[in-house]
């Protein structure tokens, strides 16, 4: 294998960069399948290898080459994961865009991605017309022609027809080079583009992090490619030599049939995914599949729930864009809420706002470096004050709250701006929603502040009812009340049908917060229930 230096902590490119690990499997393990989608195709690694430069020959003739950004705009599938990995084979840099951008979001990150090129779902397209495109010069179009391009425009399948060699690398694809910018969801500010390296991608799902996933897996694929969840499992993928079943959206329904079409052995379950599955009626199917570990994040009580329910090991794992997995779980943890301990080859530390360590046992923010070079984010695209401001005394800053206990388990607090302070009493939102989630009649929830009248916030959750039932607000309280401490049980409930969710199926608070006590919110104090300390009136 080449590698062209002495440092081992750094794998040789066929390990690691995408060209490499396609060519490699291709020779190697040609008839062996990497990718089965809903439609019922296959591709094996020949196959893969095939499609892949085909895909490369054409972006090579609209002008791709090593270094370039191209930007994305697709939720993933087929097309995406060919697009993905051509892209790459080029030496060029991936850009995926969230499909829900448009307007001012939109303009943005076309204007800091610096793409020429576009790749786009077909009823994406005529948002263009609405925003500066910035050094885009032409679109491919994904399912077919779109409505109206205000840009050059040819079809996907236009790419494999190109009759272009595959033009030679400048120089080797390096581990260090970057192979995608990922933008951050931006709800704090504008998006900010996350220079991921090839090692990068590789360290946060590798064999030193996921050392239980291995080449013989098959794993699910249920998010977006412009997500680290849905880039990362294909790439981890990749590089094992195993294979991936990809589901184009999450589908509680379609699940576990799905899961027993494809021989799926491992999945990840963000966010409500995990509680969708078990407000599912019981049934004597439920160990009758092929799934053997699946992620839950975060790790709730329910975990527990889903191990013995479904016959899985459960783990959990702390991770964001920028980093690597750094705080992994063991299989079906028993400590309460814990996100597991630090990984091989990361330091982790937890500092207060002057980035002084805390106490163990105490709330403070996660920092985070590896012994790995490049086995981080590379910084902010075009954004030295961000990325100055996050890397600040060596240390990347998450955002994030935790605390650590005597055995060196972490547990997940809150973001720092999701935290809420009602009346001197810091409150985990995070903790509020496990706790609503475990009424039976909820099936997904957010916890926010919002501003009092006495000062500080007040407590409000926004919920959504389990299909065919109804959430009763003056019950719900009831049942919070005897299950948490009384300054954290919301005043405020407001049910809805839906909540507002990104691509990636994480809620959008913010769009909550911003909305504040609306006229469909129920108050619990205007109820006349008052709770002091463990006394509950009404």
């Amino acid at each position: 294998m080449s590698q062209d230096h002495a440092d081992p902590r750094v794998p040789a490119r066929e390990e690691c960069v995408v060209r490499y690990l396609i060519d490699r499997w291709a020779e190697e393990t040609p008839d062996t399948v990497y990718a089965i989608f809903e439609s019922g195709e296959t591709w094996t690694y020949k196959e893969l290898r095939e499609q892949v430069v085909a895909t490369a020959r054409g972006f090579a003739a609209l002008g791709v080459g090593q270094g370039d950004h191209v930007a994305v705009w697709l939720f993933g599938g087929r097309e995406g994961i060919l697009t993905f990995f051509a892209i790459n084979y080029l030496g060029a840099v991936f850009v995926p865009f969230n499909t829900a951008y448009k307007g001012n979001l939109l303009e943005h990150v076309l204007r800091n991605s610096d793409a020429r090129l576009l790749v786009a779902n077909r009823d994406l397209v005529p948002r263009l017309a609405d925003v500066d495109t910035a050094a885009l010069t032409s679109v491919v179009s994904v399912a077919g022609d779109p409505q109206s391009s205000p840009l050059p425009c040819q079809p996907f399948e236009s790419l494999a027809q190109s009759t272009m060699e595959l033009p030679a690398l400048k120089r080797p694809i390096e581990p260090w080079d970057n192979q995608s910018i990922i933008y951050t969801s931006g709800t704090t500010g504008p998006s900010k583009g996350v220079l991921s390296s090839y090692l990068h991608l590789f360290t946060n799902a590798g064999p030193e992090t996921w050392h239980f996933v291995h080449g013989g897996d098959r794993f699910l694929v249920n998010m977006p490619l412009f997500h680290i969840g849905g880039m990362g499992i294909i790439s981890v993928m990749l590089a094992r030599g195993g294979s991936i079943a990809v589901m184009e959206n999450f589908d509680t329904d379609r699940f576990w049939p799905f899961v027993a079409e494809t021989q799926t052995t491992a999945a990840f379950l963000l966010g409500v995914m995990a509680t969708f599955l078990l407000k599912q009626e019981p049934s004597t199917e439920d160990r009758n599949h092929s799934l053997r570990l699946a992620f839950m994040v975060p790790m709730t009580e329910a975990a527990g729930e889903l191990h013995e329910r479904f016959g899985i090991d459960i783990y959990t794992i702390f991770n964001m864009t920028e980093i690597s997995s750094p705080i992994v779980s063991d299989p079906n943890p028993t400590k309460r809420g814990t996100c597991g301990k630090k990984r091989p080859g990361v330091d982790v530390r937890l500092v207060d706002e002057n980035d002084c360590e805390v106490a163990v046992g105490e709330i403070g923010e996660m920092l985070v470096r590896t012994d790995r070079p490049w086995g981080m984010n590379s910084g902010y695209y075009k954004n030295p004050e961000a990325t100055a401001e996050a890397w600040r005394n060596g240390w990347f800053h998450t955002g994030d709250c935790f605390r650590c206990d005597d055995d060196g388990y972490y547990y997940f607090v809150d973001r720092r701006k999701d935290a809420i302070r009602r009346r001197g009493e810091n409150i985990s939102s995070f903790e509020v929603e496990a706790e609503v989630v475990a009424y039976a009649a909820v099936r997904e929830a957010a916890a926010y502040g919002v501003p009092s009248e006495l000062s500080e916030d007040d407590v409000m959750i926004a919920v959504a009812p389990v299909a065919g039932q109804t959430i009763d607000p003056e019950a719900l309280t009831h049942f919070l009340a005897e299950r948490m401490a009384y300054f954290m049980v919301p005043r405020y409930i407001r049910i809805l049908d839906e909540l507002p969710k990104t691509p990636s199926a994480k809620v959008q608070k913010h769009l909550l917060r911003g909305e504040g006590v609306t006229t469909d919110t129920w108050d619990r104090e205007a109820a006349g229930i008052r709770i002091k300390r463990d006394t509950l009136s009404a």
